[in-house]
């Protein structure tokens, strides 16, 4: 049996938003259509990221040096994205809703008692990766947005975090990549362009004829 740390808080998730949480999952418990849509996003939808993050990456070889300094340091916002909500995690050890709520419904199987809900790790990466490709590109920005909303759903849908797990992780994410990006711009810019002008050229600049 695991014990909370001396300076945790042992939040209470159910007391903030517990019924909207079950609101949410009983919409998943009547529509079952949904659920095997949902729960494969949820788990894998990360990769939607990814490959949006390629395309940036693609077209700022055609493009200025903070464009791509903005590309190369979304990578870092991300970690640090999500190195900061665990450390929030383990600040405030919030149990997961399906121990505080066992008879809601679940899609997702119940973590286990060491893994709290308190922020949204999965939300805390989409906003991350949304926020630095909204610097870098507008359309591939705001794809990435509708799509990182879509896992912080996603993620209340299947049981697996409360809507404030969500919002907050939401607000992580959106926040420490662009503190990253701009930090980037500051301080990488430099870097960059001279990285373009040597050998990895062929990677971050396209190749004139």
């Amino acid at each position: 049996m695991t014990t909370s740390s001396p300076t945790a808080l042992a939040l209470d998730g159910a007391s903030i938003d517990g019924g909207l949480y079950t609101d949410v999952t009983d919409f998943a418990r009547h529509t079952h259509w949904l659920n095997g849509t949902a729960a494969a996003y949820s788990s894998v939808g990360m990769g939607v990221f990814v490959v949006l993050l390629l395309a940036a990456w693609w077209g700022a070889r055609r493009q200025g040096n903070s464009v791509m300094t903005a590309v190369l340091a979304t990578p870092f916002a991300v970690v640090i994205s999500y190195v900061a909500n665990t450390g929030i995690k383990d600040v405030f050890e919030e149990p997961r809703p399906c121990r505080a709520l066992p008879h809601d419904f679940l899609i997702e199987a119940c973590p286990p008692v060491d893994d709290y809900a308190f922020p949204s790790n999965h939300t805390t990466v989409a906003f991350a990766f949304a926020v630095a490709l909204l610097i870098v590109s507008r359309w591939l920005g705001s794809i990435a947005l509708l799509a990182a909303v879509a896992m912080g759903a996603s993620r209340v849908y299947v049981g697996a975090h409360y809507p404030h797990d969500v919002a907050v992780g939401a607000v992580v994410g959106s926040l420490v990549s662009v503190l990253v990006v701009l930090l980037a711009f500051r301080f990488c810019t430099p870097l960059v362009q001279r990285l373009r002008a040597g050998a990895l050229r062929p990677l971050l600049a396209a190749q004139t004829p």
